[in-house]
């Protein structure tokens, strides 16, 4: 199964994609991320997450040995740092990338999170990247709504395309404002870490509903993020049993007794509440 999800452009990418945060730092485990990473090509988990910040680069050059010779078949996403976000540092920084993945554009740069450049400035070292042919488009990640409200009030940032966030079962603040916002703006969420971090996996009723499913746990709490329209889940999967599980999480449908369930169990959120990150 492939769901879709569309940029404003029109673009479309899978829901479900790969995530690379850690992966390409260990030697003993290239072979089973490369093969990982190439196996969810194959499923249709062709969006590629990565950023120059992960492994100092060696995510972006494992990814690049993944796609080549494939480059027509993926989705590359990568992040720049922000202290690499003015508009004298982020071409550097963007070349760098391009090399390392050994590609020519970046479907979609994201500034990694807000820090003391400018948001003014980071949105016209965006746009010059666009117009250099450099990146296909621009985000964000880690912008709570004050903030992408603000971002909104710069001149071309309505060309911003996505906004990547922490969101899992555990985490799901954004859903009270922000994702909303997005929604309504048709600007596609990007959730990383969607299987959570720690015990989440451990859960009794997750375990539980997976059972029900016949099922395991991480594509229970997968198809969770995925139930709502304009998200676009980035789980890592250093092997090819994970990568294929996960793909799997498509074939999961809830019904009400399993939603209302989850929601007693995660509650969603009843007010404000400060965006989380990883």
């Amino acid at each position: 199964m492939t769901r879709l999800v569309t940029f404003a452009d029109g673009t479309t990418v899978p829901a479900l994609g790969q995530g690379t945060w850690e992966m390409g730092d260990d030697p003993a485990w290239r072979d089973a991320e490369q093969q990982a990473l190439e196996r969810g090509i194959d499923l249709g988990m062709t969006l590629i997450d990565t950023a120059e910040l992960y492994g100092d680069g060696r995510s972006e050059r494992l990814v690049g040995e993944v796609i080549a010779g494939r480059r027509d078949e993926v989705f590359i996403v990568s992040k720049v740092r922000p202290e690499n976000a003015s508009e004298m540092k982020m071409m550097l920084s963007c070349e760098k990338s391009l090399e390392r993945l050994g590609i020519d554009r970046i479907d979609l740069y994201l500034l990694h999170w807000e820090g003391r450049v400018p948001l003014e400035e980071t949105v016209d070292a965006f746009r010059e990247l666009v117009d250099e042919g450099m990146i296909a488009r621009w985000g964000v990640s880690n912008l709570d709504l004050r903030t992408m409200e603000r971002l909104m009030q710069i001149d071309g940032a309505e060309e911003c395309a996505s906004n990547q966030l922490l969101y899992n079962l555990g985490s799901r603040g954004i859903e009270y404002d922000l994702l909303p916002w997005m929604q309504s703006r048709d600007m596609p969420m990007m959730a990383y870490s969607p299987l959570g971090r720690g015990g989440l996996l451990e859960h009794p009723l997750i375990v539980d509903i997976a059972d029900r499913h016949s099922a395991e746990p991480a594509q229970v709490a997968l198809a969770a993020v995925l139930r709502n329209d304009g998200i676009i889940a980035i789980p890592k999967a250093a092997s090819v049993e994970h990568v294929e599980a996960n793909a799997d999480a498509l074939e999961i449908q809830f019904d009400i007794e399993d939603l209302e369930r989850l929601d007693q169990a995660f509650p969603p959120p009843t007010q404000e509440t400060p965006l989380e990150m990883i």
